[in-house]
């Protein structure tokens, strides 16, 4: 558990008008959204995915420009994020005003992913951080963040998603799980194609994706 001290050290350190988030910052952040959330005597565990998560596991050091949250952590269940709760958004606005974010910085938005399907065992190999008695962060683990980042990048295109998927170093095998399971989110013929061009793109000639 961080001390006052600690918390005073990274307040102190952060850019207070700097709208992009980097692995300090983000640290900052979620510190300070604990703070706000204990002062509203509320109590959250966030399941976060994205640029923050493979920040915090060591993966990636470039910045993003926001947090991305897939959902809350309720019981033995994993709820999608979107809507987020009033007070946590109450808190998340209190940080963005603080710091010079936009208000959305806490982002729900690929709480869809939740509704369509989890991969498997994902609850057994988040990384969980403290950040103070009202704020637990589960960071998504390597495997589930490959398959994240080849339905993006198979959603999306390239660019950054492409290099957080080589950041991850992903074998053969993890890529043909992780097309496997982007396939139950969306089984239509042209993302089928799409998918093997980007597996072929990737180095893996032999997936089987499905019909």
């Amino acid at each position: 558990m961080l001390t006052i001290l600690n918390r005073a050290v990274i307040y102190l350190n952060m850019e207070p008008r700097d709208p992009l988030i980097d692995a300090d910052r983000a640290e900052g952040l979620l510190l300070a959204l604990s703070d706000q959330l204990l002062a509203s005597d509320a109590t959250y565990e966030l399941v976060v995915i994205g640029g923050t998560a493979l920040q915090a596991l060591g993966f990636v050091e470039r910045s993003t420009k926001d947090v991305d949250v897939v959902g809350l952590r309720e019981g033995s269940l994993v709820v999608p994020a979107d809507p987020l709760p009033p007070p946590l958004v109450d808190a998340a606005e209190r940080v963005a005003r603080d710091f010079g974010l936009p208000p959305d910085w806490l982002n729900a938005g690929p709480a869809d992913l939740v509704r369509l399907g989890l991969p498997e065992g994902f609850l057994a190999r988040w990384e969980t951080r403290w950040f103070g008695p009202s704020l637990t962060v589960h960071f998504a683990g390597r495997l589930d963040q490959i398959h994240f980042k080849l339905y993006a990048m198979a959603d999306q295109g390239s660019g950054r998603h492409e290099t957080d998927l080589r950041a991850l170093d992903p074998t053969p095998d993890e890529l043909r799980s992780a097309a496997r399971w982007a396939r139950t989110h969306d089984p239509s013929p042209g993302f089928r194609e799409v998918l093997l061009a980007v597996l072929q793109h990737l180095g893996v000639l032999d997936a089987d994706v499905g019909p």
